[in-house]
């Protein structure tokens, strides 16, 4: 009994000893059970009047912060009880965000601020409050990406520079809740997870992993260097000796008439190609005084499906075997070439070495955003000097809720129309979606971005939008096993429209097509002759 009393005791001290160790290991968090009033500031700049909700998420009893009207600027923020440095160890950020009614165009992303010192108030809070780390995803027209966005300042020219992450993820398609995390080592490394899966692993000092690279180039073209005057940068030049030969006749047309043609025996030169419909009638309501004189609609003539052609014949076109158009002289090495100028390098004065980056720290954590969507709902706001902690939130705060909500989407999958994405068409695009972020792809990321959102939109294309990115994959394939320099052609479905990265565009092609389906309207109706006056 004793044995099991010290069992139990040394269990509670562990558990207690765990707890203090999370507490300690956790610089902010906010997971929005209370309602928001007091902790998060609302700023009073007048461009943001976009309203915040303290609001449950979607099919469960868990609270948030909810974007609440579509096409609005927002801003909130909340200041820490002590700064956090991101200089010692390492440092965990993460959160949680829904996209309920989807994402088309918006940002979901949160921005790290530094001190106050650095010139901002609260109340104040804008685009232009000074940050350190901006995370988090946003999507809107070609851009599809997850940011993460390091706002460093150069010790030499003591300049801030935003140095955005390469080939960044993208942003998850569907409407569930899904957890970003940032994990910043102390070698530096800084690793991007969603959902508890890594996506990215970069280097902040790698010239690969960030643009632009933290470490400035040595040197740079000197800005005060200029091209002489008699620098000759065409490789190529007419050939001065060269004579248009006598027999070239630049007037000579493209194409001449056929003399060789026959008009096809049965041909009805005398029937006209279209009719006066015999079984319209004049409309009862028909105003001659008014609407003018009627006259029947036109319909294809039946004599003319049966012969070979109606009308007046004439002589087909055939290509001019002795046209050669415009004489130009052939093009030869031109001797003075000299290649294509570049300024001399000079060496760069804002240069400087690092062997870690220069972090400011985290005084607040705002949500400055400007979204055409609404429902966007924040939770679970941490940050953490250990990806432990980090994990354990994920395990109970954010995983339970994901698997009611898959576990409700694959249901709703099972049972969804003809009109909707099947399950397999889903994790088709989910598929295509990790594709479009391979690196050897970047090149074409928002060509492959543009298709896959096109075939969401018509899921009756998706077999040739598949095809379309396996030509792209291919041809990058081929290019860098052979070389060459040709870019990839994409080859769309014909069905597949060009997409806008305007929101005002499709509107505009929607009230084209009513006004084009006007028309054939039109043309099918009656024609009405006016009268001269």
């Amino acid at each position: 009994m004793g044995r099991f009393a010290l069992l139990l005791l040394l269990a509670f001290a562990s558990f207690q000893a765990l707890c203090f160790a999370a507490d300690d290991d956790t610089a902010f968090y906010d997971s929005f059970d209370e309602p928001f009033d007091g902790r998060w500031i609302v700023s009073d700049k007048d461009d943001y009047k976009g309203v915040w909700k303290h609001s449950k998420s979607e099919g469960h009893d868990d609270y948030g912060l909810l974007v609440s009207e579509k096409a609005r600027k927002y801003a909130i923020v909340n200041e820490l009880n002590e700064p956090v440095s991101l200089k010692d160890g390492s440092t965990v950020l993460q959160f949680e965000t829904r996209f309920q009614n989807g994402l088309e165009c918006g940002g979901a992303y949160l921005k790290y601020l530094r001190p106050q010192e650095a010139g901002w108030k609260a109340k104040l809070f804008d685009n232009e409050s000074p940050y350190s780390i901006m995370f988090g995803p946003d999507k809107c027209g070609a851009t599809n990406k997850v940011h993460f966005i390091l706002k460093h300042k150069n010790p030499k020219s003591g300049e801030y520079v935003e140095h955005h992450l390469k080939y960044p993820p993208s942003v998850p398609s569907d409407k569930l809740t899904h957890v970003y995390t940032a994990i910043l080592k102390p070698d530096n490394e800084v690793r991007i997870l969603i959902d508890g899966e890594e996506k990215k692993k970069a280097n902040f000092l790698s010239a690969d992993d960030f643009e632009p690279p933290l470490i400035p180039a040595k040197t740079i073209p000197d800005p005060d260097d200029k091209k002489p005057e008699d620098w000759d940068e065409r490789a190529k030049i007419p050939d001065p000796n060269a004579v248009k030969p006598d027999d070239w006749d630049e007037d000579a047309p493209m194409e001449i008439e056929d003399e060789e043609a026959v008009k096809p025996e049965g041909w009805l030169d005398d029937e006209p190609e279209e009719i006066d419909d015999p079984e319209a009638t004049k409309p009862e309501d028909w105003d001659d005084e008014e609407d003018g004189e009627w006259e029947a609609p036109k319909i294809d003539n039946p004599k003319c499906e049966t012969a070979p052609g109606c009308g007046e014949w004439k002589r087909p076109m055939k290509m001019n075997p002795a046209y050669k158009g415009k004489w130009s002289a052939p093009l030869i090495d031109n001797p003075n070439y000299k290649g294509i100028w570049k300024p001399q390098e000079i060496p760069n004065p804002d240069y400087v070495e690092l062997d870690k980056p220069d972090f400011e720290p985290i005084a607040a954590v705002g949500i400055e955003i400007w979204t055409m969507q609404d429902g966007i709902l924040f939770d679970n706001i941490l940050i953490a000097k250990n990806d432990k902690v980090a994990e354990s939130y994920r395990e109970t705060t954010w995983k339970p809720k994901f698997e009611v909500e898959k576990e409700k989407q694959k249901a709703e999958d099972e049972s969804t129309d003809s009109d909707g994405l099947s399950g397999v068409q889903k994790k088709v695009f989910d598929v295509l979606y990790k594709v479009a972020d391979i690196p050897f792809l970047s090149e074409y990321k928002l060509q492959i971005l543009d298709l896959i959102e096109k075939a969401e939109k018509q899921p009756n294309i998706t077999i040739g939008v598949i095809v379309s990115i396996l030509v792209i994959i291919l041809t990058v394939l081929f290019r860098l096993l052979f070389g060459g320099k040709k870019q990839p052609k994409v080859e769309k479905n014909p069905e597949v429209a060009e997409t806008s990265n305007n929101q005002s565009t499709s509107g505009e092609k929607a009230e084209e097509e009513e006004e084009e389906e006007e028309k054939e309207g039109t043309a099918a109706a009656p024609r009405r002759r006016r009268r001269d006056t």
